[in-house]
């Protein structure tokens, strides 16, 4: 928890939440990730957990202010402020950019979730054999739901309300990908085209369930950090290396099926030289390498702590 931000600072927590909203609208790309490099991954945790009754309580015995300060108001509102502007913003965009130049983008993100490996990884204060267990089964965990096929699209509201709670546990989770959990579940295609065309039914539905999500996940995550830190960052480390396999840049279709006027595509991962088209080979590697660079320019901005 910090003390009080002056305008500056709380600017540079707008553009953070603003790059995990750009984050989670990529399939196979996690703003967890993002908090974590950014420095802010365990305050943002101990925030949402705050969100309960006996914070609650603090309002009704010691008024409003006392209730923001101990709910760490200003950072939550700032932050999720800028994950919701940069969601609604860059929809469009980031649709037009994996449909039109998919290969320099995933590059991008590939280079970018590559080095966040290793700088989650640097985090851990001591290795062994309980720590690096854990660091492969996050792995193959990740390796192995990455790997599994999407769904149909999927519009009704209660489901539409499950996988938003789903994929927000996913998204607080480093590595593991909110909007490919959506992509999983058959509703990705639904929410975006309702953030594109403002459908506030199923935007206010899917946000309900976000918020259930955040509620019940956060504390899970807060008893893990306090009482087992380095195994779990050891586990996160794992869910980001195997989240590789989601964000590879070259791709074969298997197979398009087809249900109604949708569409289910099943890949694989290939060479870029085996890369049936352009493989844009010399562009996808200087995009790994701004995405790679990126991380550790965000972690010079970070807090030391």
């Amino acid at each position: 928890m910090k003390g009080s931000r002056n305008i500056t600072q709380h600017l540079f927590i707008f553009f953070k939440g603003m790059a995990m909203g750009i984050a989670e609208l990529v399939p196979g790309v996690s703003g967890g990730t993002i908090a974590f490099v950014t420095g802010i991954y365990e305050e943002f945790i101990s925030s949402l957990n705050n969100i309960k009754g006996h914070t609650f309580k603090v309002w009704k015995t010691n008024g409003f202010s006392a209730f923001w300060k101990e709910l760490n108001g200003p950072f939550l509102l700032v932050l999720f402020f800028g994950m919701l502007v940069s969601i609604l913003s860059f929809s469009k965009l980031m649709a037009w950019l994996l449909d039109h130049h998919p290969i320099p983008v995933w590059a991008f993100f590939f280079g970018l979730v590559l080095a966040s490996v290793f700088f989650v990884a640097k985090s851990i204060s001591r290795w062994h054999l309980g720590t690096v267990a854990l660091f492969l089964v996050g792995s193959l965990v990740a390796y192995f739901i990455t790997g599994l096929p999407p769904s149909a699209n999927t519009g009704s509201l209660p489901f539409l309300f499950f996988s938003g709670a789903l994929a927000i546990c996913a998204m607080v989770l480093p590595g593991i990908s909110g909007s490919f959990i959506l992509v999983l579940l058959g509703s990705y295609k639904t929410i975006l085209e309702a953030l594109n065309n403002r459908d506030f039914t199923v935007i206010i539905t899917v946000g309900l369930g976000v918020v259930f999500g955040l509620l019940s996940f956060a504390r899970i995550l807060k008893w893990l950090f306090e009482h087992y830190r380095n195994i779990t960052l050891a586990l996160l480390t794992g869910f980001i290396l195997g989240s590789l396999n989601e964000i590879w840049p070259w791709k074969r279709v298997l197979e398009v099926i087809s249900l109604g006027e949708k569409e289910v595509i099943i890949d694989e991962n290939v060479s870029p030289f085996l890369f049936d088209g352009d493989p844009r080979l010399a562009l996808a590697i200087a995009m790994a390498l701004v995405g790679f660079s990126l991380i550790f320019i965000l972690e010079r901005t970070a807090p030391q702590k």
